[in-house]
């Protein structure tokens, strides 16, 4: 007979169900489901709601959840400078401006329809601010946007031209359903440059909505683009499926300096009068 003490088997310890169904939450990616579940279930339990209703619940803020972490992405990956919608755009302060149209765009349907938009106008009159409320609303639709400045996209092709990355680059600026192109006249390019520039634009004709900004009318466009015969050939694709977009008019900005400057005026002159009065 074995006299030798036994060796104590250890005993599994149990694990709170509650812990266990938050490393399922986490491993099923439903982060909403394991922040909400108790004040969902006992929300339910209180207004003696069913199982599946209380499942209902749920998943409809697990959707809405992941609906808006979705679009901030987008939104993030489109890289806008700022982030600007048409609730803050002034449109008394550019007449020339189709408002009707504008607010039509901002559906987004032209995107489906693989169309263009060239907005057109001097510098401070909403160009950027227009192409970024277009951006914001196509994010929230559910397409993919890419921001970006004329001269800052032929630099990063010639940059990945040079690196030898330019088709991976050019595929991902094909794929993208917006591309926003803005400030187009304000930097010439070279030769190479506009050939770059002109490859994207030929290569989502038809096949992806583009977005240009510029301050030249069409006919100086070759004052940046350098070749007549590219130029032309560019507007070509461009302008087949377009909503051109005037905007003439003083500059927004330079009218609200000289607003600030008036009510600066104003407000000194006042208290110098009530600092002069006994």
């Amino acid at each position: 007979m074995n006299t030798d003490t036994p060796l104590l088997q250890s005993q599994p310890t149990a694990v709170a169900p509650q812990i266990l169904l938050l490393n399922h939450f986490k491993a099923l990616k439903l982060p909403t489901f394991a922040r909400e579940y108790e004040k969902v279930g006992a929300d339910c339990a209180r207004e003696g709601v069913d199982y599946p209703r209380y499942l209902l619940r749920l998943c409809e803020l697990e959707r809405i959840d992941r609906e808006r972490r979705t679009m901030e992405r987008r939104i993030r990956l489109a890289k806008f400078p700022v982030t600007k919608s048409f609730d803050t755009f002034d449109f008394m302060a550019i007449p020339t401006l189709n408002k009707s149209l504008v607010l039509e765009l901002a559906r987004c349907q032209w995107i489906e329809r693989r169309e263009n938009i060239i907005a057109l106008g001097p510098s401070g009159v909403g160009k950027t601010h227009t192409a970024l409320a277009l951006g914001l609303a196509a994010c929230q639709k559910g397409y993919s946007v890419a921001f970006t400045t004329a001269s800052a996209l032929v630099h990063e092709l010639m940059e990945a031209r040079d690196e030898k990355r330019l088709r991976a680059l050019q595929k991902q600026l094909t794929n993208v359903k917006l591309l926003i192109v803005d400030e187009l006249g304000y930097v010439p390019f070279t030769a190479v440059g506009a050939e770059l520039l002109f490859e994207i634009f030929s290569r989502r004709y038809e096949q992806g909505a583009t977005l240009v900004t510029s301050n030249l009318p069409f006919d100086e466009w070759t004052s940046v683009l350098g070749s007549e015969r590219l130029t032309g050939a560019l507007l070509d694709r461009l302008t087949h499926h377009v909503h051109i977009l005037e905007m003439n008019g003083e500059s927004y900005r330079l009218a609200t300096s000289k607003k600030r400057q008036k009510h600066n005026v104003k407000q000194n002159t006042l208290a110098e009068k009530g600092a002069a009065t006994p």
